[in-house]
């Protein structure tokens, strides 16, 4: 499913216009990544979590010549999956 049948599903299901479900969609993606960058958990019970999450410094190796790079540390975001949505798609 990409998007636009995402803001398609969203709008059957609730009612509301494509174009409102757009916006409403959109919104929730500014909301969650703003909140992750600032370093908050974005929790939806029986959805799941956002949160942010830091990769230290490491050595790693080019697959091509066996030679050792330096990798800097990052940061990124990680989902977990909740509860009821894991038994969801588990069929239960």
């Amino acid at each position: 499913m990409n998007k636009g049948e995402l803001i398609d599903a969203m709008s059957e299901a609730s009612g509301l216009s494509k174009a409102d479900s757009e916006r409403a969609l959109n919104a929730f993606i500014e909301s969650v990544q703003g909140a992750v960058a600032g370093g908050d958990k974005v929790m939806l019970p029986g959805f799941g979590a956002f949160a942010p999450t830091q990769r230290s410094a490491r050595t790693g190796r080019n697959p091509r010549t066996g030679e050792p790079v330096a990798i800097p540390a990052s940061k990124s975001a990680k989902f977990t999956v909740g509860a009821k949505f894991k038994a969801t798609v588990a069929g239960g």
